[in-house]
This record gives structure tokens, sequence and C-alpha cells, in this order.
């Protein structure tokens, strides 16, 4: 049987732009790769535009699983990936972040006796309430190697018991992402925002369960970005699922408004060239907050904890939760204060590193 050297399993937009990084450099070397996409986010705008976009080669496996509930959906990765995995007979299995992709796959390789290597280990907020902690927390406790991508992320693994010679600091590496391709985002944007007649705006992106399962925490966020749109445009890409709970909550209706121009979800290149763009980004995703900060746009999060506080320690992003009027309270001071914002986010050193992550991983 061929041996592949290592098994990537990735099946979401955010999986597929932080490993990014790890294929290019993977490639380089020559490394063997076997490629599984889950197929957890199955939406074109949402997966297959960015193998396109961030030259990714075709996954050699789809597993199709689909939206379901979170024990549907981690029992038909569990399911599927293992017979890829006895298939294929990996020295390594490499999966990143939180989602249910990650925890099934950790499973997988912890039955198959497999080791395991997470990509953005450590990360914590410390709410179990979260499907996103217990998935973190698993993965890390069953992984072989945590590639963490900070000192504070490293820290969290040590006080969990993880042995040291376990964890190995990269940087983050949405960090080498954005720095590619920031100039390309940036032109890209341009003519979309051409397109909407738009000079200044604040960008909005809302998708986590916490807030989209919640009828009065979205409908509380809706009415604080209607509130916003009444001093600045908002562009708003919407999710799918915060759509489709919109329009269930019969909520939606709250943003047809002329200066909230809702969109489709937007490739790569245009939604990082409207983040690098925008005055102000309003978002309850932890990845757009490493993008934010990474690009020194100020950042206020609809939530009331980050995985990320490097984020918020760095002063670039505010913790607003999702109360109307602390929503708007927290945009009113960003704009106030928002040139010296930008201006101590240009004197530190970026805590997520150099851009050089994939290369560490590799």
């Amino acid at each position: 049987m061929k041996r592949k050297q290592i098994m990537i399993v990735f099946g979401t937009r955010p999986e597929a732009i932080k490993l990014a990084p790890v294929i290019w450099h993977s490639r380089n070397l020559n490394i063997d790769l076997c490629l599984v996409w889950s197929g957890q986010h199955y939406d074109y705008e949402l997966s297959r535009v960015f193998f396109e976009e961030l030259k990714l080669p075709d996954p050699d496996y789809n597993l199709e699983v689909g939206s379901g509930t979170h024990g549907q959906q981690t029992a038909r990765i569990i399911e599927r990936l293992e017979k890829v995995v006895l298939e294929e007979n990996p020295a390594v299995i490499v999966a990143q972040g939180d989602t249910n992709t990650v925890l099934g796959t950790a499973l997988v390789a912890a039955k198959c006796k497999i080791p395991f290597a997470h990509v953005e280990a450590g990360l914590r907020s410390y709410d179990r309430t979260m499907p996103e902690e217990i998935n973190r927390i698993v993965a890390d406790a069953v992984a072989e190697l945590c590639f963490a991508p900070t000192e504070r992320a490293a820290l969290n693994l040590l006080y969990e018991g993880i042995f040291p010679w376990k964890i190995f600091i990269t940087g983050n590496t949405i960090v080498d992402v954005v720095l590619k391709y920031r100039e390309k985002a940036v032109k890209a944007a341009e003519k979309l925002l051409t397109e909407l007649a738009l000079k200044e705006y604040c960008l909005a992106t809302v998708h986590r369960a916490e807030n989209t399962d919640n009828p009065t925490r979205l409908e509380n966020i809706f009415k604080a970005l209607n509130t916003i749109a009444d001093q600045i445009p908002v562009v708003f890409p919407i999710h799918p699922r915060t759509r489709n709970k919109a329009e269930k909550y019969s909520i939606l209706k709250l943003l047809k408004k002329e200066n909230i121009y809702l969109t489709k979800p937007l490739g790569y290149f245009k939604f990082l060239g409207l983040l690098a763009k925008t005055k102000i980004v309003l978002t309850d995703s932890g990845g757009v907050q490493e993008e934010a900060l990474t690009l020194k746009t100020p950042c206020i999060t609809l939530r009331y904890n980050t995985e990320r506080p490097e984020t918020v320690e760095a002063g670039g992003n505010i913790l607003a939760g999702t109360e109307v009027n602390e929503i708007i309270q927290c945009f009113k001071h960003t704009i106030k204060h928002i040139k010296e914002i930008k201006e101590k986010l240009e004197k530190k050193p970026n805590p997520l590193r150099d851009g050089k992550a994939g290369q560490k991983l590799t």
C-alpha cells in the first residue's frame, strides 16, 4: 500500500484559508499529501471559490457530510473519514481550528492510533457553552503535536497538562495569507466598491450559533447595524445560516434599509480587500478578528468573550456583546478614536507573528 506522509483534513472556509500556507510549503518540499474535504461547508461561495483563489489542489476525497446537528455532522465525519484513513494509512493527520471537522478528525486519528497534529492549538474562550470550545479542548487533548499560534495559547495548553514537548509556537497562518494577498485583495474590493458607489463604510459579519440561534441577540445586532447605517453605510455579506435564521425569526426586514448593503458571501479576495479598506469591522468571527488586527483595521466583536484575547490587548478590538446600546457606544468610541487606534496598532508588532507560520509548521 502506498503510504501518504501527511493527511490534511478540512471542510470550512476558515480552514481552507488557514491551512493554505501549510499546503503550499508542503508541496514546495515535495511532501506527499492526501487532502480530505469534509464538506462541512458545501455552498460554493463558502468552499470551492477558496480553492481557486488560494491555488489549492483538488481534494483527494470529499466526505460530503453537509449540514445537520452537531452530533449528526460529527458522526458522519467520523464514519466516513475512518474508511479513508484505513485505506490511506497516513503517517500524520493534520486539522486546524475548532469545527466539528476538527473534532471528528481528532477522534478518528486517536482511534486509528495515528498521530494527530492540531494547527491553532491552545485557543480558549473559557466558555464551554460554545461548541467550538469543546472541540478545541478535545482536539488538543488527543493531539501529539500542538501548533500554538501565540505564547498565550501555548500557556493555555501547559495549564491543561499538555506535555511541553508536544507544543510548538508557530504564529498564526492567517498572517501568511493576509500578507501574501493584501494588494490583490484590495484591487478586487475596489471593483466591488465602485459597483456599489461606496467610499467610506463599515463592514459587518455574523455567523456564530450563539448569535444566529438566539432571536433576541440577532435582532439586537440588526437594530444596532440599522442605527450605525444612519451615520455610515454598512456592507453586510450575509452568511446563509444567518439569512435563514433571520427569515425564520421574521427580522430580516430590519436590514431592508438603503444604507445597508446586503450581499451574498464573498470570495476571499473581495472580503479581505473590504476588510482592509473599511473604517471599522463588526463581527462575531474569530478569524476576522485576526485578519483585522493584521490589517490594522479597528474591530468590534459582537460577543462577550474571545479566544483571541491578543487582539483586545493589542488595542485593535473591543468586546461589545450583543446589547443594542453597547454595540452603538463601542462604535461611537471607535469612530471617535480611530486615528489613535490605528497609530497604536502601527507601532506594535503583531502578536500573531510575522507571516512565516506555514514554513514553521512544515
